[in-house]
């Protein structure tokens, strides 16, 4: 039996690991605004969504709760009737979710000819970080006081 975990990676970003196991699922198509996310360095990811027609005003990034929320909404739209021949251009307004791992950042946000990138980042701190203890070496006859007061 095989499961597929195309959906859970397509939206979380620093599970690297999980995601190579998972490698051989099928991707599955996504929704609007289409968008990548790449891996830049060892913990460093870019997350680039395709928003034509969005001002930056219109752009709102919000991070809670080890997820990060972009939403998008075409402001001045309302009220304007406007007769189309075609609209390739979605102009609609959108929410995305993506999922962050533990001691993800997200550093900056930048929109560039009609993309939006993202700039997110792993620091661990201090505390996380694996850290080696020294051992002490003490005579066959010392007894340790903090290992005899048990009884």
């Amino acid at each position: 039996m095989t499961y597929d975990f195309a959906p859970l990676f397509r939206t979380a970003i620093g599970f690297d690991r999980l995601a190579r196991l998972a490698d051989a699922a099928p991707q599955d198509v996504a929704g609007y605004p289409p968008y990548n996310i790449e891996k830049n360095a060892e913990d460093s990811y870019r997350v680039t969504l395709a928003v034509a027609g969005f001002a930056a005003d219109d752009i709102e990034l919000t991070v809670k709760d080890n997820a990060l929320l972009i939403s998008g909404k075409v402001a001045g739209e309302e009220g304007q009737q406007h007769e189309y021949l075609h609209r390739g251009i979605a102009a609609r307004a959108f929410s995305r979710r993506f999922v962050l791992a533990d001691h993800m950042v997200v550093e900056g946000a930048e929109l560039r000819n009609g993309l939006l990138h993202v700039l997110i980042r792993r620091v661990v701190p201090e505390s996380a970080k694996p850290r080696r203890i020294a051992i002490n070496t003490v005579a066959a006859n010392t007894t340790l006081p903090e290992l005899t007061q048990a009884a």
